[in-house]
């Protein structure tokens, strides 16, 4: 606590030193509030404001706010306010005294028929310092090709270099290297443990509710931690301030609806999304017909609500919240006369989230935004049964059950600071408190015939963690900028502390208007891990803490590169280069054998074995953001691996997911206003897999299986094509968009599994590979009203 509190003095001196340097400069002025949608009132994040004449500039934090200090002349000053998708807006008046003034942009016809493909920030990728961060519109997600129609956020990111799934229809991260928990996914700011549906197919997340999505892969800025690999930070749409508004989807398997609109006009608003699969009730007919007395099935759902309050001119309340849940089901039924035999089985699993947030414009330079926060993820599996039988002539009932439950919660309060004092630096501190609550297994078992029997194991785990941080993005001189800052951690669990120290820092060096060099370096902490059997985020994967026997996992990113500006023949593209090198410690895996079942208290300690690894690569990523043909081009060559003392004779081996080559093409083209085609191709090395290499006969009636080096064998590679044709109609009351989608338009059989086949008799033994999807066309219908 007395380095956090260091950090803290040293955080208050820096930012006294930068006001004392701001004041000394001389008559000054600050011009500053908040850029919104004309429109719906959406605060827009990322929009320049620049002064022309001078050259200075800034662009909205996350919410929407801007500040701007510019020298006291007796001339007026004017503004310029622009934003892809909007029109441009000036502000001319006299600079006598600071004053505020908010922007309603209005949307752009002409822009409008442009896609945006990544990055919806004004500022050239050759001018920002950070590396390693795409900003994707969910408009534009909502144009590619989507699995039986359904919108998916995280298989979008998935079409970005250095990011891959775990393997087919998969909608879970592997970014750098690293494995999904090493993910910082933050939904309005509040974590969320597992976000996939139907068993990692589909994300949580209902792109309808979504207002923004960004991923920062590295040069992770010191406001964020916690992981190791990336963080998707995603935002809800915040509900239409002006009007009513409804959306919808109607597809092959789920359809979703969101409403949004205003309590009282420009003064509070809501927003409220809902999506549901019908998989069990057009399956349930068919169940029945096959399996008498048996009814089975699955489901999802998700919900999201927000309000939005504004409290005044300074003060802006946001209410937050998310529910989602799977089920799956099979209820058997055996009926004779007035005996019976009945047995309900399910596994299930979600999240819940809720989030308080309060911003607050101290004055034109300062920004707070706090949070309050609550997560929690929890999965169970359970087992009952109800017998009616007779005993001696005597009708007699016997219930019992068998449930096995494992869920982690939090408790968090966060306030984050954004300090504008000039033009030159942009100043963000802050802290941060979690109160973590885990429950890695709980066994209960009853049974009516002897309650004596009953038992309930399992205990829950409280931590603690507490991070101070502060950052400034200072321009040094007209060629070179930096980012600079520090994070500091706290955790305390069953007394045992672990503290960290983060130093984080980003520097870019322009050598023209259009090129620039880039290098970047992160230490990041991560105090939970996931374990896990599979390595596809099954909902039975667990998390745990660290502890004093199991230490949390450290990594260290190291990240150069160089970004391009380019025009040709009137049109823009970026190119950029990076390259990284992440070495990681206190990695841990389940030992061979082990698994999740009976893990309660801590004896996951006993179960798993820690390690290290090592990942590095390249990754190259061109794209054209505007015209009628827009899309990107992404390649990687990387190599992932990892080294356990107890796990493959202590050598090292490839992860399972290390890729050697990975390809990625999104194209995008808009032949009219309302029809529009989009394409995806993707190309990936094998996965790494362990597959027995003999079998020996030892003695009688026993075999001893030669599986070799772990992970020595690679499946075939993967490559898919999907197509999406979109047709936009106008109604009187809105509109209606008829979506036709092709997945794997060449019916590629990828790889899913492999499996040992030992045949009959004298039929040899023979690997056989599993593939999931063929060509799967789908339909979706969209209205918007």
């Amino acid at each position: 606590m007395k380095t956090l509190f260091r950090v803290a003095l040293l955080s208050g001196a820096w930012l006294l030193h930068n006001s004392a340097a701001s004041a000394q400069q001389g008559s000054r002025f600050t011009i500053s509030g908040y850029v919104r949608d004309g429109a719906t009132g959406e605060s827009l994040p990322g929009v320049a404001v620049v002064h022309p004449a001078s050259g200075q500039g800034t662009t909205t934090n996350a919410y929407g706010f801007y500040s701007l200090t510019l020298p006291t002349t007796a001339d007026s000053v004017r503004l310029l306010v622009s934003s892809l998708g909007y029109e441009r807006q000036g502000l001319a008046q006299k600079a006598d005294r600071s004053f505020t003034h908010d922007f309603r942009l209005k949307a752009s016809s002409a822009e409008l028929a442009d896609v945006e493909v990544v990055g919806s920030r004004e500022e050239k990728l050759a001018e920002t310092t950070r590396m390693g961060t795409i900003n994707v519109p969910v408009a534009q997600i909502k144009l590619l090709p989507a699995l039986f129609g359904e919108t998916d956020v995280l298989k979008a990111l998935q079409l970005l270099p250095g990011v891959q799934s775990g393997g087919e229809g998969s909608s879970g991260l592997y970014v750098r290297g690293g494995s999904p928990d090493q993910n910082l996914i933050l939904l309005d700011g509040t974590p969320v443990y597992n976000a996939s549906h139907l068993f990692g197919f589909f994300s949580v997340f209902n792109a309808d509710a979504i207002k923004n999505v960004e991923l920062i892969k590295g040069g992770f800025p010191a406001r964020y931690g916690g992981r190791l690999s990336s963080v998707v930070d995603i935002s809800m749409k915040e509900g239409n301030m002006q009007k009513f508004h409804g959306e919808g989807a109607i597809g092959l398997i789920a359809s979703r609806l969101t409403l949004e609109g205003p309590i009282k006009k420009d003064t509070a608003s809501f927003i409220f999304s809902a999506r549901r699969t019908y998989i069990d009730i057009l399956a349930r007919p068919l169940i029945k017909a096959q399996a008498d007395g048996v009814t089975a099935g699955y489901y999802f759902y998700d919900l999201n609500g927000k309000l939005n309050w504004k409290v005044g001119s300074r003060d802006r309340l946001y209410l937050s919240g998310y529910t989602g849940y799977d089920e799956f089901y099979a209820n058997d039924e055996d009926k004779r006369g007035e005996e019976y035999d009945k047995q309900n089985s399910s596994l299930g699993w979600g999240n819940r989230t809720a989030a308080l947030r309060w911003n607050h414009v101290v004055n034109d330079r300062l920004f707070m935004n706090t949070h309050f926060t609550y997560t929690r993820y929890q999965f169970n599996v359970g087992i009952k049964t109800d017998d009616r039988f007779r005993n001696n002539g005597t009708l007699q009932t016997e219930k019992s059950s068998l449930n096995y439950l494992s869920n982690i919660q939090d408790l968090s309060v966060k306030s984050d600071f954004d300090y504008v004092p000039n033009p030159n630096h942009y100043v963000r501190f802050g802290g941060q408190y979690i109160r973590h609550q885990f429950r890695p297994g709980a066994q209960q078992t009853t049974n009516s015939a002897d309650p004596s029997q009953d038992v309930a194991s399992g205990r829950r785990i409280n931590a603690d963690e507490a991070s101070l941080y502060a950052e400034d993005d200072v321009k040094l001189t007209s060629r070179v900028k930096v980012n600079i800052g520090v994070r500091l951690n706290n955790f305390l669990v069953d007394k045992k502390l672990y503290p960290s120290v983060e130093p984080r820092l980003a520097a870019r060096f322009s050598l023209t208007e259009d090129w620039s060099l880039k290098a970047s370096y992160a230490r990041t902490t991560q105090y939970v891990h996931l374990l896990t059997n599979s390595g596809i985020g099954l909902p039975t994967d667990l998390w745990v803490p660290a502890t004093a026997k199991v230490k949390p996992q450290l990594a260290q990113q190291f990240s150069v590169g160089a970004a391009r500006n380019l025009r040709f023949k009137g049109e823009e593209f970026e190119l950029s280069f990076e390259s990284y090198y992440k070495p990681m410690k206190n990695l841990i895996e389940f030992r061979e054998g082990a698994d999740f079942v009976g893990t309660s208290d801590a004896s996951y300690e006993s179960k798993v074995a820690s390690g290290q690894g090592w990942a590095y690569g390249g990754e190259l990523f061109l794209q054209k953001k505007s015209g009628k043909t827009t899309g990107w081009i992404g390649y990687t060559l990387s190599w992932s691996n990892r080294r356990f003392s107890d796990l493959n004779q202590g050598k090292t081996y490839p992860y399972k997911y290390d890729r050697r080559h990975d390809f990625k093409l999104v194209v995008i083209h808009e032949f009219t206003p309302t029809l529009t085609l989009s394409g995806t191709f993707v190309y990936g090395t094998g996965n790494a897999t362990t597959l027995s290499q003999g079998r020996y006969q030892l003695r009688p009636f026993e075999e001893y299986e030669d599986y070799g080096s772990r992970n020595s064998y690679r499946m075939a590679a993967y490559h898919r094509m999907d197509l999406d044709l979109s047709h936009t109609k106008k109604k009187r009351w809105g509109e209606v968009v008829n979506s036709f989608s092709i997945y794997n338009v060449y019916s590629r059989k990828n790889p899913y599994f492999i499996y040992l086949d030992r045949g009959l008799g004298s039929q040899r033994a023979t690997y056989k590979q599993v593939s999931l999807f063929p060509i799967l066309p789908s339909f979706s219908k969209t209205f918007r009203f």
